[in-house]
């Protein structure tokens, strides 16, 4: 089984922003995949997709972003679930909108979620997948602005960036992380 846990918070009020471009990945792959998600396991709305011979655990926590630790470690625990099968969806400023990055582990740098993600299961070998939200624009707090929702011209940037996420996650479910990387993490490569 793997285990995929998106970050964002819950609630209405957040639904649509930045913070919450991992809860919108998990939310339109379990639309694609026809998986229900409820809110009644591991503090979180999950659900769970059979692929091909495995079963895929959609975890977005309820715990908000600051606490999403908790229900990731809850899920792994639940269901046995070893850090190299949780694969951890966010938002990152760092990345511009329209990109993303893969990564099979790494530090949580600042990103409050992933630092809690990181605390709660005592690792950070495990992949992850950053949807570009950025940049920050000058002068503007980062706290504020992750919690706005995207503008209307802003949308078809992260509609690119929630496509290719999904394409990287199916790479990352079938074995394939290197190639996820390598199609996803150019952008950078090439702007050095």
């Amino acid at each position: 089984m793997w285990l995929v846990v998106g970050l964002g918070n819950p609630g209405d009020e957040y639904a649509a922003t930045r913070h919450n471009a991992g809860f919108m990945l998990v939310e339109r792959m379990a639309r694609a995949w026809g998986v229900p998600l409820r809110g009644r396991l591991f503090r979180a709305r999950t659900g769970v997709a059979r692929r091909g011979e495995e079963d895929v655990l959609l975890v977005l926590p309820k715990t908000y972003m600051n606490r999403s630790g908790l229900a990731a470690r809850a899920a792994m625990a639940g269901k046995g679930i070893p850090p190299e099968r949780l694969v951890v969806v966010y938002d990152d400023l760092d990345i511009p909108l329209g990109e993303i990055r893969v990564r099979k582990k790494g530090r949580p740098g600042t990103h409050k979620g992933m630092i809690s993600v990181v605390g709660e299961t005592r690792t950070d070998e495990f992949p992850r997948i950053r949807v570009g939200i950025g940049p920050l624009p000058g002068g503007r707090d980062a706290a504020d602005y992750v919690l706005e929702p995207f503008k209307r011209d802003e949308r078809l940037s992260l509609e690119k960036s929630l496509e290719a996420a999904g394409e990287a996650l199916e790479l990352i479910l079938d074995g394939a992380i290197d190639r996820a990387m390598t199609r996803f993490n150019r952008h950078r490569a090439m702007a050095r």
